[in-house]
């Protein structure tokens, strides 16, 4: 079975390549071979239904998400609670709030979450990808050495478990809601900065890049204007499968009470951890938001799977 590094090498190789097929690119084809992937179609479907929730939530949601309207009807000592009824489609939680206005609301931290720890993720990491890459394959020995430092430490970030790293980061933060970003962020480093590196070392032996150095175009700009932005295909794909990470991720430290202090503001990992004293006599508090995180990264992982199937003919036979 093949490591996490080699799989970030492989698809740095593949989405570097460039090959006629047909008569087009090889971005070209996989793009016509999504397009009637039913995996791509489902995962984009899911994706679209996510965001327009997390964008529009707030305004759709039946009632305040924090308000606790229906207190007086649940007896949490007594095991007594609300379950799905036609006033409340999704039940009350154990503090009488609609669970419903609290899953449309708690969507847009969520989606928050995800996209500002990828994008945080992706803007480290390309920065540590893009140097140790440039070093490498334009700096001479200096650079090979400055390669090897910058590669050894994302080796050993690789080699430690995603979500222990996650929480040691948080722990040591602090709890918020900056910490989950930053700490779920800090984890996407090694891997677009793996990719990166490969697919520039990929890029750096291309027949336009040899002719670019051979009319004399300065190093600097042979790496910033012509390999960088041939070399970011595979961090783009990565994205994808980053935010469901990221969502994941995100989830289990808000579970494990490292996200936002304010427990009343509605958040799928929080309510999930609220549920959990609570999961014999109202299942349905934590069916609720487990489906919504399970869903979402069910959507950015089939999206970002198809993308590395179309990309690689061996995971496609």
């Amino acid at each position: 079975m093949a490591t996490k590094t080699e799989k970030i090498d492989r698809l740095a190789e593949l989405t570097a390549r460039r090959e006629t097929v047909t008569g087009g690119s090889l971005w070209v084809e996989a793009f016509r071979r999504l397009r009637s992937s039913k995996m791509a179609l489902i995962g984009v479907a899911i994706m679209a239904l996510f965001v327009v929730i997390a964008l529009i939530g707030p305004w759709i949601a039946p009632h305040n998400p924090t308000a606790q309207i229906w207190r007086d009807e649940v007896f949490t000592n007594r095991g007594e609670f609300v379950g799905p009824r036609g006033e409340n489609w999704l039940g009350l939680d154990h503090l009488g709030r609609d669970q419903l206005s609290r899953m449309l609301v708690g969507a847009r931290q969520t989606l928050l979450v995800g996209v500002v720890s990828t994008v945080l993720g992706f803007a480290l990491g390309a920065l540590i990808g893009g140097v140790s890459g440039a070093a490498l394959a334009f700096g001479g020995r200096a650079g090979q050495r400055l390669d090897t430092v910058l590669m050894r430490f994302i080796d050993m970030m690789l080699a430690m478990p995603s979500l222990l790293l996650a929480v040691s980061i948080a722990a040591v933060m602090g709890q918020s809601l900056t910490t989950v970003m930053i700490a779920v962020g800090v984890v996407q480093v090694p891997i677009f900065a793996r990719l990166l590196r490969g697919s520039m070392l990929a890029q750096a032996n291309a027949d336009y890049v040899l002719a670019a150095r051979a009319l004399g175009v300065r190093r600097r700009r042979v790496v910033l204007g012509h390999v960088l932005p041939n070399s970011l295909g595979p961090v783009i794909v990565q994205s994808t499968l980053a935010l469901a990470t990221a969502i994941i991720e995100a989830a289990a430290l808000s579970y494990l009470g490292l996200g936002n202090p304010d427990a009343a503001q509605p958040e799928w990992g929080v309510m999930l951890a609220q549920a959990e004293r609570f999961f014999d006599e109202a299942p349905f508090m934590a069916i609720c938001p487990a489906l919504g995180i399970i869903v979402t990264a069910l959507g950015f992982t089939l999206l970002g799977e198809a993308m590395r199937e179309a990309l690689d003919p061996k995971l496609r036979s």
